[in-house]
């Protein structure tokens, strides 16, 4: 039997049923070297789709349409939780996204004749500048307000300040092990970080204390099991996950008083922000944070506000109660040439980095549009 020839040959067995194809590719992801995290969470998205299907009498994957797709996708947006509340249009999105690399590989596979979510719209993403960045004063003042006489207040210590220092995602710093940090040679090594690629970051000397005194002081306190590298680890001895780094960092943030919130990633924000605004060059920045492309910082550094402020306060003439000189004017122009690549760059929407990490919140974290 030729295999195109097989989707109408008989009735569909179980062999052949969604949840049999699943499991196939979830080892196809495996062998092509997919992360179990992201693994885990196609499978997670994946399996609702079969739960929602199975309902609807829909079993195998040759009798899964392109009108039952749309279907299942106008179930997600009327979707309401517990609390009444929609789902939002990332979590949407994050549900639909794995079902296109399932029906992709099945039809390649040639287990289906035809990919019924080739055509699939996803809810377009809505792009938001960061709600909150920190300014240099206010970072200080949420680090400064950390107990440091336990052992967990010096852990949370020493990771706030490794954020701000190298604005590394929260899933890299809880992945990180005793030999990562090299305080001689002022370096961090960030192990398969997002896509699976290593980088080397630099670590200033203040972040480096930090992490000798929560070493010294710290970890062997929290530490019960001499074979786990992990240097950060919970009030059990055992290593922290992501999620729950980005509710203990915002609780800090919470703690300080400043009318701002946010978890790890505002001090990704806050980093890149600030280095930015001293003057640092785009791919540096874009280094630090691990972006494979250069126009992915170009976005994501668009909150440095208070350079294009800066500008117009002196080049508007209607910024100020008083009214200034042409020539005045002009001078402030001219000392400003990159002042309207600024302005067009801070046009631009930041919140990709953000509303993916608001994804993996929800659940998010896919890996498997492949």
């Amino acid at each position: 039997m030729r295999p195109r020839e097989r989707f109408t040959a008989g009735a569909p067995n179980d062999l052949r049923g969604l949840t049999a194809a699943l499991r196939r590719y979830l080892e196809h992801l495996g062998v092509r070297g997919y992360r179990p995290s992201g693994m885990a969470t196609a499978e997670r998205y994946i399996r609702e789709f079969i739960g929602w299907a199975d309902e609807r009498g829909v079993t195998h994957p040759q009798q899964v349409t392109r009108p039952v797709l749309e279907r299942y996708q106008r179930w997600l947006y009327h979707y309401r939780k517990k609390d009444g509340a929609p789902l939002s249009v990332s979590s949407q999105r994050c549900k639909l996204v794995p079902l296109r690399g399932f029906f992709r590989w099945l039809t390649k596979a040639a287990e289906i004749p035809a990919n019924p979510a080739a055509d699939l719209e996803l809810p377009r993403k809505i792009k938001r500048l960061p709600r909150t960045v920190l300014t240099a004063e206010e970072a200080e003042r949420v680090m400064a307000g950390v107990e440091l006489e336990t052992p967990v207040g010096l852990r949370d210590r020493t990771m706030l300040e490794l954020l701000y220092a190298t604005g590394i995602r929260r899933h890299e710093i809880a992945r990180l092990e005793l030999g990562d940090i090299e305080a001689e040679r002022g370096v961090m090594l960030i192990r398969e970080g997002k896509g699976g690629k290593d980088r080397l970051l630099p670590v200033g000397e203040r972040a480096l204390y930090w992490v000798s005194e929560y070493l010294e002081r710290g970890r062997p306190l929290l530490s019960w099991n001499a074979e786990d590298k992990t240097l950060f680890l919970g009030a059990e001895g055992k290593p922290l996950s992501a999620l729950w780094l980005s509710t203990r960092m915002a609780q800090r943030v919470d703690a300080a008083g400043i009318g701002k919130r946010g978890g790890c990633h505002l001090w990704r924000h806050t980093m890149a922000t600030l280095m930015l605004e001293g003057g640092a060059d785009l791919r540096f920045i874009q280094a630090m944070l691990g972006h494979a492309e250069l126009s992915t910082t170009q976005i994501y550094t668009q909150v440095a506000i208070r350079q294009l402020q800066a500008v117009h306060a002196m080049t508007h003439p209607g910024a100020k109660r008083r009214a200034r000189s042409a020539q005045t004017v002009e001078d402030a122009a001219t000392s400003h040439p990159d002042a309207p690549n600024a302005a067009e760059a801070l046009l631009q929407t930041l919140a990709r980095e953000a509303e993916q990490e608001a994804d993996e919140d929800a659940g998010g974290g896919v890996a498997a549009d492949a």
